[in-house]
């Protein structure tokens, strides 16, 4: 071992800062400037009485950040693992991500107050406000991700908070103890089957996952001799954070912002599940002759090492390493080369998975070379599997007949 090693490992040991630095460490505030966005747009319209710039959250989302992972390219570094556990106990990153929470609500306000002041906004106006607000608060999904997988009390609170506006807070309960034991299979709604596209997964997932959170709260009151209605029922808790803030909005800026609350909620969730389209699309952990899935790899998640991206999103593009320690904080996710990759940055895939005949002529032949041709592997969506046997050379039913 070398001496910066052994410098690095004492460090950790002892707590001291190591040789070592994170290049990326004063990037990561990139991630708590996203509701700043709103203020962004605000200053452009005053500045050129543009109001296409009310929209400044698409543009950001869909055409600043692909642009900019395009020209700024990957980063597969990773940190030595010998700083890791100093790296996890380095607080700045954490306010990091607390920092975020205050930046979204001012904007949530604000983008409301801008709404109905001296008389209201034309509607095109209201709408695009409405949407860039929906996409900040996606994003804010991804924070509330990060901040919920950890293991203190304060951390999975805020997660809450930072749900609240756009009212998925059952997502912390089915995403934590729902989609991480069952990932990769069948069963889970947040896993996309090859063969099925964005708007057939889109109501699956968003049914299945209100269905999935509120089995496992009644799971576990169960378990404490409690009934599910009971403000103990962390999904009921969770949505009625967002009761209190949307009845705040409402009393504040009157009861005419409720359709434009409503699609920046739609909005805002619709983000995330479009990311959980594409995190698992095709990938299946195999059953054991015990009738259990295999253990969770890094072969089962798509990864991707843009770095534009992966600094807005807190590393979530590092998406194996996170399955398998899901509660390591984000600075220190690691890059795994047999994780299959994705070709672009989570910004362009999701336009891609808009377009589904793009989608399929992109991502399934990857699917298929992940399964070195082998398509009976994959996850296959149900209705589509004669059809995608068919397609791939894969014996049928009817063929064996």
């Amino acid at each position: 071992m070398s001496d910066s090693a052994n410098l690095s490992g004492r460090a950790t040991l002892t707590g001291e800062r190591p040789d070592w630095r994170d290049g990326k460490r004063y990037l990561w505030l990139l991630g708590t400037v996203v509701p700043l966005f709103l203020f962004a747009g605000w200053g452009l319209v005053t500045a050129t009485g543009l109001g296409l710039f009310w929209w400044i959250g698409p543009m950001v989302v869909y055409v600043l950040i692909p642009t900019l992972d395009l020209i700024i390219g990957d980063d597969r570094s990773n940190a030595p693992e010998d700083v890791v556990a100093w790296l996890e106990q380095d607080r700045y990153y954490r306010w990091v991500t607390y920092l975020f929470l205050p930046c979204q609500f001012a904007a949530l306000f604000t983008g409301f107050w801008l709404m109905t002041r001296n008389g209201g906004l034309p509607v095109i106006d209201k709408l695009g406000i409405a949407t860039t607000l929906g996409m900040l608060n996606g994003i804010a999904i991804n924070t509330a991700h990060e901040l919920g997988h950890k293991k203190e009390h304060l951390e999975r609170w805020f997660a809450r908070i930072a749900l609240a506006p756009c009212g998925y807070g059952h997502f912390f309960i089915e995403h934590n103890r729902g989609h991480h034991v069952r990932v990769a299979t069948p069963d889970d709604p947040a896993s996309s089957r090859l063969g099925e596209t964005f708007w057939a997964f889109w109501p699956r997932t968003v049914v299945g996952s209100v269905r999935n959170g509120w089995r496992l709260e009644k799971t576990r009151l169960r378990r404490m001799d409690k009934g599910v209605w009971t403000l103990r029922n962390d999904v009921l808790n969770a949505w009625a954070m967002t009761a209190v803030l949307w009845a705040a909005l409402i009393v504040l800026f009157g009861v005419g912002i409720v359709p434009y609350l409503l699609l920046q909620a739609v909005l805002a969730f619709s983000l995330l599940e479009a990311v959980n389209y594409l995190e698992h699309y095709g990938l299946r952990r195999q059953q054991l002759p015990n009738g259990r899935f295999e253990r969770v790899t890094p072969r089962h998640s798509w990864n991707n090492n843009h770095l534009t991206t992966n600094l807005f999103l807190y590393h979530l593009q590092r998406h194996s390493d996170h399955h398998a320690n899901p509660t390591r904080r984000y600075q220190s996710l690691r890059h795994f080369a047999e994780s299959p990759q994705l070709p672009a940055g989570y910004a362009a895939m999701i336009l891609l998975a808009y377009a589904p005949p793009l989608w399929r002529k992109v991502m399934d032949p990857r699917v298929l070379a992940h399964y070195e041709g082998d398509v009976t592997r994959a996850n296959i969506q149900p209705g589509k599997r004669t059809k995608v046997l068919a397609r791939y050379g894969a014996p049928t039913i009817a063929d064996a007949a």
